[in-house]
């Protein structure tokens, strides 16, 4: 399905006057089953259950923003009340569709369970559902982040959604399940919407740059899908604003000028002074990216994205892997893992993810990055925890230099004293 046609725009971007703009996310929303991208178990499932006529009454759409779950939401209500339905395949051109789809249809009412939480509303909605839809074949009610709902507004629901009439559906979508009751998970059918793999959101978002007569770099274009996250829209917002900056043409540089990135060129080259302890030239990288406007903040992320990327290539090699980088940084990032013991690795991972906390609540950024950045130099200097508990039990002897790890570093001679004298006390 991920290979299907983009949805068509209501209008074309030439006919669009500045004052009525409507942004991408909006303009290219999937609008049949087949539209649907990175969720295609979901969509086979709800395409089956809608030919063999085994709709349920109620459904709960979970997972990340922008993944889908509202599109789908209106999709199968599209399915369900369309002049040509039930059918899996909606027309997308009668009245009830256009209405569906521009959210004006009076028989499916969009809730936001946000600003419509309490037991007043969902006494409301009990009231509602005993009246016959006016024009469709069911009264569809979709609650989005359903999870905001106060407990008593959930009780109030209870009945109804277990046994409501026959012409009413009710669509639910959250971001977080684990918040709504046991008691309405199991009245509903739930789907779970996992996050959109990256090749999937840089193909759509090829489509919509060639749709709307524009360019892109493709790299620019996998950065844009990386920043995302597995959100669909938010890779598409952030698009829009992209294309806004860059006029006709979008590069790699607009893409990290724009959001305060560093290049992935300099991402490498920070890793590999790192990777061979030289810390003087990781702070002089530093200071250059600093003073062309780098984000700190952005810079722990990447750096952290680069970290896990060495850690999964040591593990289990670069084939088949989702990595943070291009292809033609492949090859340094295989040397640097190769380069790099397992431990390190992972002790570098706790150092970077540490200073990314520390960084929300301090005003001393870059000394936080310049900390991080000299505790990974030395990382290779370190003695494991292992090898210091050796020495401990071999009291009165040096520590041999047959060991790798522990060749750099010897006890201090106080140290040693102290471990004698505890050793004789005891």
């Amino acid at each position: 399905m991920s290979k299907s046609k983009l949805p068509v725009p209501s209008e074309p971007p030439s006919a669009v006057p500045a004052e009525g703009y409507t942004v991408l996310a909006r303009r290219y929303r999937p609008q049949t089953f087949a539209d649907i991208v990175g969720q295609e178990p979901v969509a086979r499932a709800l395409e089956n259950a809608l030919t063999s006529n085994r709709v349920a009454h109620a459904y709960l759409f979970t997972g990340a923003r922008g993944v889908g779950k509202t599109s789908t939401a209106r999709i199968l209500a599209k399915a369900l009340n369309c002049e040509k339905g039930p059918t899996s395949t909606p027309c997308g051109v009668c009245d009830m569709c256009r209405g569906i789809a521009s959210g004006e249809d009076v028989d499916v009412l969009e809730i936001d369970g946000a600003s419509n939480r309490g037991i007043d509303e969902v006494r409301e909605i009990r009231s509602n559902v005993q009246y016959r839809p006016s024009r469709g074949r069911y009264k569809i009610y979709i609650v989005d982040e359903v999870h905001m709902l106060t407990p008593q507004a959930f009780n109030a629901l209870l009945k109804t959604l277990e046994e409501p009439p026959a012409h009413i559906k009710f669509i639910f979508a959250t971001t977080e399940a684990q918040r709504i009751p046991i008691t309405i998970l199991s009245r509903c059918q739930r789907f779970d919407f996992t996050g959109i793999p990256l090749a999937s959101i840089v193909e759509r978002l090829g489509s919509i740059v060639e749709r709307e007569k524009l360019q892109a770099e493709p790299e620019a274009l996998e950065l844009i899908a990386r920043r995302a996250g597995g959100s669909m829209r938010d890779a598409q917002s952030l698009l829009d604003q992209l294309l806004a900056f860059g006029g006709d043409r979008l590069t790699v540089e607009q893409v990290h000028q724009l959001l305060g990135t560093a290049g992935d060129d300099r991402v490498v080259a920070i890793a590999d002074a790192v990777s061979n302890g030289d810390a003087k030239k990781a702070l002089d990288l530093l200071d250059v990216a600093v003073a062309a406007g780098l984000q700190l903040g952005e810079l722990m992320d990447q750096m952290i994205a680069y970290w896990r990327d060495l850690m999964v290539v040591n593990c289990g090699g670069i084939e088949g892997r989702e990595l943070s980088v291009p292809s033609r940084h492949h090859e340094t990032l295989q040397k640097q893992a190769r380069s790099c013991e397992i431990d390190t690795l992972l002790a570098g991972l706790d150092v970077l993810s540490t200073t990314k906390a520390r960084l929300r609540g301090s005003n001393h950024g870059r000394t936080l990055v310049e900390m991080a950045l000299v505790r990974l130099s030395r990382l290779g200097e370190l003695v494991s925890l292992a090898q210091v508990t050796r020495w401990l039990s071999q009291v009165g002897t040096q520590p041999t230099s047959s060991s790798k790890s522990a060749s750099p570093v010897q006890l201090p001679e106080v140290s040693k004293k102290k471990f004698r004298s505890q050793s004789l006390m005891a």
